[in-house]
């Protein structure tokens, strides 16, 4: 059986007459791939490509920050589904970035990075701005290509396809001015049209995994992000398995974590991963669909001796982590349905309830206000559909835990590379990804002021981005290590900033709350305005003290 896989979006027929610039054959390719949105800052090097794109119907939307840009560049990537787009100018521009296509590379986002290059007859003699870009970029991108007159086209292409196989990633491409400008050679590119085999219940491949499940007593998934867009059929072989379901971090919502054998995610609380290990120690089966452990920790090497685990995954990934007795490489969904169709549906089970219901009192705290009944508030108001951002730090720890994802892709994070201030880009992103649906970015305060700047570009997006700010004074994740290994704490007090008339000087509402009631009635006001509302919610750093 074979599923056909659609050429993408076509390019506009309004722009199909165009003047024949290589920057133009650039963009249109780029159109064709779907792509609909550019991030970035401009500079005089990529002053023709932003006039391409524009003409082609890709719009750019200004950040304040490079690193920044490739965030919201990777939110829009993960809502969309097609690849993000970070364009930069020569030299600082390119390195202002390395953080966020460092993130990419981590996260496995497809990302192509434009740079703007000194012209190649120019870099014998001048020495301004003039650094190798592909050296910079050598450990972080999947490839780096010269765009050229004559294969332009192809170029984007490649690199596109490139960006998309598993495991995905970014891949870079600079663009000299004078090119740029140029007459075309060559037409657009679009993709190739691709059919795929499907797997089907009875294929000999699945013959040696449905004897080991059929045999199983105490079956565990252990599932990733690759396995988080199965959805519906990650739920069913879940049902038929009676297996519980733990997912890292970044695939919360691949199945519904209100579902009787949802576990939500692992990988960063040592309180929940000692249930959780404790639980994968009692398993005689574990099924890891999707995993990649680069979503994970150093505690989750060699989770269960090989024998005990079976590998379904689109890519093998590059790490030692665990060793699988048997691999399927396979698209996790396609895989989840055949499993399904082929399983008998087994009696239930519930021999790990007990680490459900331990994980339930490691993380109930019944304080009336802190950081536990802010996140209590914030999932009362937050509808299922809702995306949710959240930055590194003890808050995403927490709230990673607590919070229920109903759907994949609701909430996200910097789950591989953990970078701080990626939370205020990644809702950037998201919400230009999809207009008139709520979004809401969950920072610290440190990270906050890290990419403050970031809410110029709210107000000139006209985003109605909420913005709930943890404010304890404190890189408190770093405090709790230093206590944790005897010593005083140092260089992680932080000032109190006004952060509500911070928001306001930058065209936002700004609310400053020190209670749950207050910080309901402000995100219902926020879901009610039109623009940008940030919420400090001030708390005692204390408040962590055995969190998580």
């Amino acid at each position: 059986m074979t599923m056909p896989i659609s050429p993408g979006p076509q390019i506009p027929a309004t722009i199909a007459a165009q003047p024949d610039r290589v920057a133009d054959i650039v963009a249109r390719s780029l159109s064709l791939h779907g792509i609909r949105h550019a991030f970035g800052m401009p500079g005089g090097e990529v002053v023709t490509l932003i006039d391409a794109l524009a003409l082609a119907g890709v719009d750019f939307h200004l950040a304040r920050h490079e690193t920044a840009a490739a965030l919201m560049a990777a939110g829009c990537s993960v809502l969309t589904g097609a690849p993000g787009l970070l364009v930069t100018t020569v030299g600082p521009g390119l390195t202002n970035a390395i953080n966020g296509i460092a993130d990419a590379a981590q996260e496995h986002v497809p990302l192509l990075v434009i740079s703007g290059v000194v012209d190649r007859g120019m870099r014998a003699r001048y020495t301004h701005q003039v650094i190798d870009h592909a050296a910079i970029l050598r450990p972080l991108v999947k490839a780096s290509f010269d765009i050229e007159a004559g294969s332009a086209g192809a170029t984007v292409a490649r690199a596109l396809a490139l960006a998309l196989r598993h495991p995905q990633g970014p891949v870079h491409l600079d663009l000299a001015p004078a090119m740029a400008a140029q007459p075309a050679i060559e037409a657009p590119w679009g993709p190739v049209p691709e059919t795929r085999a499907t797997l089907r219940a009875d294929d000999p491949a699945l013959a040696p995994l449905l004897a080991r499940l059929a045999g199983a007593a105490r079956p565990v998934i252990l599932a990733g992000w690759q396995a988080a867009q199965a959805g519906a059929d990650m739920a069913a072989l879940a049902e038929a398995l009676q297996a519980p379901v733990l997912t890292t971090y970044k695939a919360k919502g691949g199945l519904d974590e209100t579902h009787p054998l949802a576990l939500g995610g692992a990988g960063l609380s040592p309180k929940a991963d000692r249930i959780l290990l404790d639980l994968l120690a009692g398993a005689d089966l574990v099924l890891a669909l999707g995993y990649d452990p680069i979503e994970m920790r150093p505690g989750w090497m060699d989770p269960v001796p090989a024998d005990r685990l079976i590998e379904i995954t689109a890519a093998p990934a590059d790490h030692a982590m665990h060793r699988a007795g048997q691999r399927l490489l396979a698209c996790p969904a396609q895989a989840a349905a055949a499993l399904v169709a082929a399983l008998p549906v087994a009696a239930a089970r519930d021999w790990w309830h007990p680490a459900r219901t331990a994980l339930d009192a490691a993380f109930h705290k019944p304080k009336d206000w802190g950081p536990h009944a802010i996140i209590r508030t914030l999932a009362a108001h937050a509808g299922p559909d809702t995306v949710v951002t959240v930055d590194s730090g003890a808050h995403r720890i927490l709230l990673s835990q607590i919070w229920q994802a109903r759907r994949p892709a609701r909430l996200l994070q910097s789950a591989g590379f953990c970078t701080m201030a990626a939370a205020l880009p990644l809702a950037i992103g998201a919400a230009v990804a999809r207009p008139g649906h709520r979004t809401i970015a969950v920072m610290g305060d440190g990270g906050f002021e890290m990419c403050a700047g970031e809410m110029a570009t709210l107000r000139d997006l006209n985003l109605p981005v909420t913005v709930v700010v943890f404010q304890d004074d404190s890189l408190a994740l770093i405090a709790q290590k230093q206590a944790q290994a005897g010593l005083s704490p140092r260089a992680t007090a932080l000032g109190r900033s006004d952060l509500a008339t911070v928001a306001r000087g930058f065209g936002a509402h700004g609310d400053s709350v020190t209670d749950a009631p207050a910080l309901a009635r402000a995100l219902d006001d926020a879901a009610a305005r039109p623009g940008a509302t940030l919420i400090t919610c001030r708390f005692d750093a204390d408040d962590y003290h055995d969190a998580f």
